[in-house]
């Protein structure tokens, strides 16, 4: 094992990322060849974790780590390469003793896991590579990882793979450029246990064209968005497809539709092709900005691909905070109006909306609570304003002395790190509230049958009903139908889906599944 001086830097502010084939890495031949275990830390029990809902369907994780599939695809095809997930498994001590370096990538919400899979790899003495959002955004907190891979890896990981091939690894890569990503490899999805996820995903833009005051995307990915090409797209389907995967297919695109005339020109026209060609093995979801209301062409083209869902970042409904954070394109428009557009068009909508901007009235909470029941945003998270340290607002509130520590990355357990100008526990009651103003059972089973009255989704994206869906189907029967508080609510749902939307039954015990996850999660009674 090749160890690094820990004060070694290598900062690459220029690089010509070649294909990954032609990246110079070290000599092709069997004397240097690496076992290589990828670690993806475990996910906190919160409302992204969708923990309480997984279990109808017998699935243990959501979403897999696609970073790490990526970073597996970067490094050299003769390595050894293995990929634990501790959402789905525990990490084996054979695996331990196996590998020669463990890589591990994480979210700012996976720290504490983070940490312990380091000490685990440190007492067996595995030197320990680590990159993503946490460690690019807060380095100094890792001073026991033996090489820090910051910003994309694309660029960084490559510098690193070589110096290693030369004997010399550095202990910290970093970079102020950004990755060209039509030179970026297929994640390598063959290390997946497939069966264990309720999606898979995928990426086709890193980037977002806005800048809202809490955000740290465009200090992390920037404000320039980069795609990749339709047919690297296309592939990745490909690949997907041939690992026996069927069903929902998550963009991780931060605004998918950052760059709409690319998508419309090229991109959905190339996945409503294959996906006609294959049958329609999957169905999409993603995220996007609110605008993706005024394009009527654009929603059309999502629907004919198979777009089901999207996740639209509302925020609040108070123009006076809208302006603080700079969330400029929700400004001066109807909302309710925007969001009832996508869900005309065939897609439902994922809300989310924060609480405790310095301008936020004292009567905030009654109107979120409004905008969620009049709109028909079922899934809406709502969360505490927090300051992740990469952002404009930190910065802001750091020089008011306003900062109390590092964001841990969950703004759903009544922790803010920074003093808020509401009266904190005026804050927390009035957050409550709203949580149980739309997760009661009786407010959210009427917003639900609402909204089912009124959708008709598009033509591609209800799935067959598989094994699946009928074990969710009974599995609901006996805990909410019979043994959960939103039984009588659930039957009346049930009932009346039945006999007044049959085509949306499915969707309709599926959204009583996240009924039950989020009171679960929030502790609703």
């Amino acid at each position: 094992m090749i160890l690094s001086d820990p004060q070694k830097r290598r900062f690459i502010p220029n690089i010509s990322l070649e294909s990954n084939a032609e990246i110079p890495l070290y000599p092709s031949n069997n004397k240097f060849i690496m076992n290589i275990l990828l670690v993806n830390p475990a996910i906190p029990d919160t409302y992204w974790s969708f923990s309480h809902a997984l279990k109808f369907i017998r699935k243990k994780a959501t979403n897999p780590p696609l970073g790490l599939l990526t970073v597996a695809a970067l490094l050299p095809g003769a390595w050894d390469k293995k990929l634990v997930d501790l959402n789905i498994e525990s990490l084996p001590a054979s695996a331990i003793r196996w590998a020669d370096y463990l890589f591990i990538t994480a979210m700012s919400g996976q720290k504490e896991s983070a940490l312990e899979v380091i000490e685990t790899a440190h007492r067996c003495n595995i030197p320990v590579v680590a990159g993503g959002p946490l460690f690019t955004g807060d380095q100094d907190s890792f001073p026991e990882v033996d090489h820090l891979i910051l910003n994309e890896a694309e660029i960084t990981l490559p510098l690193f793979l070589e110096d290693l091939g030369k004997g010399s690894p550095e202990r910290l890569y970093q970079t102020d450029r950004f990755a060209d990503l039509h030179r970026s490899p297929a994640p390598d999805y063959s290390l997946l246990k497939v069966k264990q996820y309720a999606q898979l995903n995928l990426q086709y833009s890193r980037g977002c064209p806005f800048q809202c005051e809490f955000c740290e995307i465009t200090a992390l990915l920037g404000r320039k968005v980069r795609t990749k090409t339709s047919g690297q797209v296309l592939e990745e389907l490909e690949r997907i497809y041939r690992t026996g995967f069927r069903g929902s297919l998550f963009f991780v695109d931060d605004n998918f539709i950052g760059n709409r005339h690319v998508l419309k020109r090229d991109l959905l026209p190339g996945i409503i092709g294959w996906n006609r060609s294959h049958r329609y093995p999957f169905t999409f979801t993603t995220e996007a900005s609110i605008n993706l209301s005024d394009d009527p062409e654009l929603m059309e083209l999502m629907v004919d691909a198979g777009f089901e869902r999207v996740f639209i970042g509302i925020e609040t409904v108070n123009q006076e905070s809208l302006a603080e954070c700079d969330k400029n394109h929700n400004l001066e428009r109807n909302m309710i109006d925007s969001v009832r557009q996508i869900q005309t068009a065939g897609m439902e909508v994922s809300g989310g909306f924060i609480v405790g901007f310095d301008n936020d009235p004292p009567n905030i909470f009654e109107r979120q609570i409004d905008f969620i029941r009049q709109s028909g945003i079922i899934t809406a998270m709502v969360g505490l304003l927090n300051a992740p340290n990469r952002t404009r607002l930190y910065q802001r509130l750091l020089k008011e002395g306003r900062i109390l520590d590092r964001f841990d990355g969950n703004n759903t357990n009544l922790h803010m790190n920074f003093i808020p100008k509401m009266d904190k526990e005026t804050l927390l009651h009035g957050y409550h509230s709203i949580l149980k103003g739309i997760y009661s059972n009786k407010a959210y089973y009427e917003r639900l049958i609402r909204f089912l009255s009124n959708f008709r989704p598009g033509p591609n994206s209800l799935r067959k009903v598989d094994a699946g869906r009928i074990m969710a189907l009974l599995r609901s029967l006996v805990y909410i139908g019979i043994f959960h508080k939103s039984r009588r609510y659930y039957w009346k749902l049930f009932f009346w889906s039945l006999i007044h939307r049959p085509r949306l039954f499915p969707m309709a015990i599926t959204y009583s599944i996240y009924g039950y996850h989020f009171q679960k999660i929030y502790g609703i009674r």
